[in-house]
């Protein structure tokens, strides 16, 4: 070792010297480092849980939202469907009710016709019941030959007839 130019003393003393740096070293480098490093690795493992956890449950919300647009959707169809059905009810019992009402205005109307019909065929029966009393009244005033009866239903028709038209 001499001859390399290394003395017992001098190693001893480098010796020392590199236990003591490294003992100051190890504690006042060291630990601090590798206790930043471990927090940080912690951190890092918890921001990236954190991250999955968040990620789980963006997909459950994205399910639950998926499953709620579903269900509106659904909620929507029955609720068209509805008011499709009661539209058509309330069409339906309108129809119905405007039939009624044809119905009662057509009976009306026929009532209403056939006693108009009556009171012209009333009014008839008495016109002619006048025409032939005024007809015998004349016949019997008058001779009772053919020619002559003839000639007198004629007037009276006319004069019926006149009556009418004034």
């Amino acid at each position: 070792m001499d001859a390399l130019g290394i003395t017992l003393q001098q190693l001893l003393t480098q010796l020392v010297s590199f236990l003591i740096l490294f003992i100051l070293l190890y504690l006042l480098a060291y630990k601090p480092i590798m206790g930043m490093l471990d927090s940080r690795s912690q951190k890092i493992k918890e921001s990236l849980e954190a991250a999955e956890t968040a990620r789980l449950e963006a997909a459950s919300s994205a399910e639950r939202v998926e499953a709620e647009i579903a269900s509106a959707r659904v909620d929507g169809q029955k609720i068209v469907a509805e008011a499709r059905d009661a539209a058509a009810k309330l069409r339906e019992q309108e129809q119905g009710r405007a039939r009624t009402e044809v119905e009662t205005m057509l009976d009306r109307a026929r009532i209403e016709i056939g006693r108009e019909k009556d009171a012209a065929v009333e009014e008839v029966r008495k016109e002619f019941a006048g025409l032939a009393i005024s007809a015998a009244e004349k016949i019997v005033e008058g001779s009772l030959d053919a020619k002559s009866h003839s000639s007198l239903i004629d007037k009276v028709l006319e004069e019926g007839l006149s009556e009418r038209k004034n």
